[in-house]
């Protein structure tokens, strides 16, 4: 047995079918990834377009295009530029902590509604900006919006779906997200273009993808989990048998009330999240998100097309190659949907992270050989940038088909209803956190590291691949209701679990120690 590889025994299986009408709900949930991975792709596109930064960012621009002897590693360094992409973030966090209270109390549904809402007022915000001020209130209303949806929509995914597909519909979030990166990608390329205000048009178009994540919440029905919460316990039985699509839904229904009573006794989720009990819960929580930003992967899409013209790609091509890197995440998150329900969660975290690994060396190696530790790549051969964003695009499909879906789907899959909503606020805030702090530090660490910035994100995909392999148990095919299981049988997490009784076929056994 692998370190940490303990794959439960099977509990109960609840019955049930995947119907069209789940899959359609999920699949029209899951498009509020859309939304986070427009912004992604767009904010990195627009800060590499001369109109935009001659009338935002003017020192950036003249440092860019006036001063030859700048080093290109540090081209575009600016604490003001960078700020105007990972102030999102840190809106973010600060919605996500007040998005735990409304998701709880008023359901998955208004937290989506809010969602769309902020970040199509962000959008028409940031589309008329006339200066930075405007720009960065505009990006705030965009966090908001982020925080919100990312808050809503993964845990809407995980309760809608049958355990068994939870994996393939709950991926569809980060599908979403690659999706939006490639159509915010390919408007920027085309947008740039566009006389001078080009900018103003990838910025405006935020508004689509707030428009579906809007009316479709309004269209979703809510998850039995939400009802039972709630109170509503004949809807509740009603929605589950529509969703599971058959009659025979009491086992899982007296789960979902019980782990629901449970949940009602705890006065204070933020506290109870301090128990010995959730150690595991809360630890994945914090570290998942973490690592996951570590990976780096969020720097270079954000500043894809700053650093492909860093490695010397001039500004159409730099655009085209982000474009490039958008397709490839999409085409890697396909594989890890067909995937993950097939290969487990572990293996898919594995693989990607020695893959990762290699990439960031091989780039690394690749910069560092052209640009030595001055920045002057002299005359740059088009098939040496090309090579470099061959290995980039590698790297990319690692972590699409492991630490990008599954670093929102391990999380969500793995917290009891009683410390759902908490440990999800916290969660999407360490997110948030990490993200800012990766957005608003990667230009700088690109001047002052150069190609040792590659390097220095290869060394935490060393750390989180250890992490992955010692003390994640495999969660392939387990109910949620039946998690616990497997912390309670892993080999370092099980002296956690103070209540061991667990017999077969237990449903929710939600115990009172700890």
């Amino acid at each position: 047995m692998p370190a940490g590889g303990f794959v439960p025994r099977e509990g109960k299986a609840y019955p049930g079918n995947l119907t069209p009408f789940v899959t359609i709900t999920c699949i029209v949930a899951a498009m509020g990834g859309l939304i986070f991975g427009y912004d992604i792709g767009i904010s990195g596109g627009v800060t590499s377009m001369a109109p935009f930064l001659k009338k935002f960012f003017p020192s950036v621009y003249r440092k860019e295009v006036e001063d030859t002897s700048t080093n290109q590693y540090c081209k575009f360094d600016s604490q003001t530029l960078t700020m105007f992409t990972s102030s999102l973030y840190l809106a973010a966090l600060l919605a996500s902590i007040g998005a735990s209270t409304v998701t709880r109390l008023f359901g998955r549904k208004l937290s989506m509604l809010l969602g769309g809402v902020l970040f199509c007022a962000g959008a028409i915000v940031n589309a008329f900006a006339r200066d930075v001020v405007m720009l960065i209130v505009g990006r705030i209303l965009l966090g908001f919006g982020v925080g919100f949806a990312n808050q809503s929509v993964p845990l809407y995914l995980s309760e809608m779906a049958p355990y068994r597909y939870r994996g393939v519909l709950n991926l569809g979030f980060q599908l979403s997200i690659s999706t939006g990166i490639v159509v915010a990608n390919v408007l920027n390329y085309f947008f740039a273009k566009v006389s001078d205000w080009g900018w103003r048009l990838s910025l405006g178009g935020a508004v689509v993808p707030a428009l579906i994540i809007t009316v479709g919440s309004l269209l979703l029905p809510d998850t039995p989990n939400s009802l039972i919460e709630r109170g509503r316990h004949d809807e509740a039985v009603a929605k589950l048998k529509r969703i599971r699509g058959i009659d025979d839904v009491d086992a899982e229904f007296n789960d979902l009330v019980a782990a629901s009573e449970e949940s009602r006794k705890v006065k204070n989720p933020w506290r109870n999240l301090l128990r010995q009990k959730y150690r595991p819960h809360l630890t994945m929580a914090i570290a998942i998100p973490i690592f996951q930003q570590l990976t780096g992967i969020n720097a270079i899409m954000f500043y894809a097309p700053v650093l492909f013209q860093t490695i010397g790609l001039g500004d159409d091509a730099s655009l085209m190659s982000a474009v490039i890197t958008g397709c490839v995440n999409v085409a890697a998150t396909l594989v890890s949907i067909y995937g993950v329900d097939r290969w487990g969660r572990r293996f898919l975290f594995l693989e990607g992270g020695i893959q990762m690994l290699v990439c960031q060396i091989i780039v690394a190696v690749c910069i560092g050989v052209k640009f030595g530790v001055k920045g002057d790549p002299g005359d740059l051969p088009k098939w040496y940038a090309v090579v470099v964003v061959l290995f980039i695009c590698i790297y990319v499909t690692a972590f699409a088909w492991s630490w990008g879906p599954l670093g929102w789907l391990v999380p969500r899959e793995i917290l009891p209803l009683e410390i759902r909503s908490a440990a999800q606020s916290i969660n999407v805030s360490v997110n948030m956190i990490f993200t800012f702090a990766v957005a608003q530090i990667f230009l700088t660490m690109l001047c002052h590291l150069k190609f040792g910035l590659f390097l220095f994100f290869a060394f935490f995909v060393i750390v989180m691949s250890i992490f992955v392999y010692f003390l994640l148990p495999e969660t392939k095919g387990v109910p949620i209701e039946e998690m616990r299981i497997a912390w309670k049988n892993h080999p370092y997490w099980g002296s956690f679990i103070l209540d061991d009784k667990l017999p077969a076929g237990a449903g929710v056994e939600l115990d009172k120690n700890g």
